[in-house]
């Protein structure tokens, strides 16, 4: 008589992990379409961080880089999921929103790896306030670092202009990270 052995190639708790940096990935192409062209060399205003910043806080620097990067793969493998409905290897690599879209990923890691300070990422309402402050904060630091130089040198600005140029969104992007941090505080991503 025969027994069956099941094996599990996947445990369960990675199976999750996946499942929520796929459904991060499709948040942030949504939030990616409420989004404003500007004119010029300005990148459009949208609320692509949201995704990052859920990314780095609810998933670690591993998943939530995973999520980014879902996101980053499918919008350049064509799928319109950057802000207005762009897509392609084109649109990153000499768009001028690029640089933002790969410091989009990084940020994600960089926000989970201080918030969690580990691969594997912590309930987030072990995460207090003031460390999700300052993850978001070095994230959207990372962002521009990238973002900004980049932006730079594809539009043939000089970095000074490209900087004061994206100034503005500045306070727009701390305010984002606000009410980021209101969110995961009132448990609306726990189900808390």
């Amino acid at each position: 008589m025969a027994t069956e052995q099941s094996v599990d190639l996947v445990d369960d708790e990675t199976v999750g992990l996946f499942t929520k940096a796929v459904l991060l990935a499709a948040l942030t192409a949504a939030l990616a379409q409420i989004s404003i062209p500007l004119p010029g060399p300005l990148v459009p205003f949208s609320l692509q961080p949201f995704g990052m910043f859920f990314a780095g806080l609810l998933l670690g620097p591993l998943w939530g880089g995973v999520a980014l990067l879902l996101y980053l793969l499918v919008g350049i493998a064509g799928a319109p999921v950057f802000s207005n409905a762009n897509a392609g290897i084109g649109y990153v690599i000499a768009g001028q929103s690029g640089g933002f879209l790969v410091g989009f990923l990084v940020g994600a890691v960089v926000a989970g790896a201080i918030a969690h300070r580990s691969i594997a990422p912590k309930p987030v309402a072990d995460l207090s306030v003031p460390v999700q402050v300052v993850a978001l904060t070095a994230a959207i630091a990372v962002v521009y670092a990238i973002g900004i130089p980049w932006m730079s040198f594809v539009a043939g600005l000089p970095l000074t202009r490209a900087t004061a140029l994206m100034a503005p969104y500045i306070p727009l992007d701390l305010l984002k990270l606000g009410i980021a941090v209101a969110v995961v505080q009132g448990g609306y991503l726990d189900g808390r």
